[in-house]
């Protein structure tokens, strides 16, 4: 086995506990936006960093409301999340100048949703070449900066579309 050492995300690692309630749930309810890297929050949806990212900037938009599916979210969370996901588009655009994004939803566990019961979108800014031999064949992923950084970088900017 290949060990890739990164002692600077101890702090990260040490942070993460595994929680017994619904993880969008327990962060929309607390007041601690900084520490659960939450950028911004709307009327119906609150945007926040992905803690396990594919690459630097992937974040997330969640409702409020613990709902499991589209179909079952009202109109105005739907609305709302979309223009979200366009100034998330902009921004992720202004500050990493990423090649492409991936946005979309995993509705399910069998579809790879990671917490099956409360929908959010997902909005990854991709580069040419960010899939390479690491996370294809060592299945680690190298991120440039920490997620402090990240979140720093985000939460000043606009999220009102």
């Amino acid at each position: 086995m290949d060990i890739l050492w990164s002692p600077w995300r101890y702090r990260y690692i040490a942070k993460s506990e595994p929680s017994s309630g619904c993880l969008f749930c327990t962060k929309a309810t607390e007041n601690r936006d900084a520490e659960n890297s939450v950028l911004y929050r709307g009327d119906l949806n609150f945007v926040l960093l992905n803690l396990y990212p594919y690459t630097s900037g992937h974040l997330m938009i969640a409702p409020y409301e613990h709902v499991d599916s589209m179909a079952n979210a009202s109109r105005q969370i739907l609305e709302e999340m979309m223009r979200l996901t366009r100034q998330a588009e902009v921004n992720l655009r202004s500050v990493y100048r990423p090649d492409g994004l991936n946005i979309g939803m995993n509705l399910g566990s069998s579809a790879g949703a990671g917490v099956a019961g409360h929908i959010h979108m997902h909005v990854v800014p991709r580069w040419v070449g960010d899939a390479n031999f690491m996370s294809i064949v060592g299945e680690t992923r190298v991120l440039p900066e920490e997620l402090p950084i990240t979140y720093e970088k985000l939460r000043k900017l606009s999220w009102v579309a």
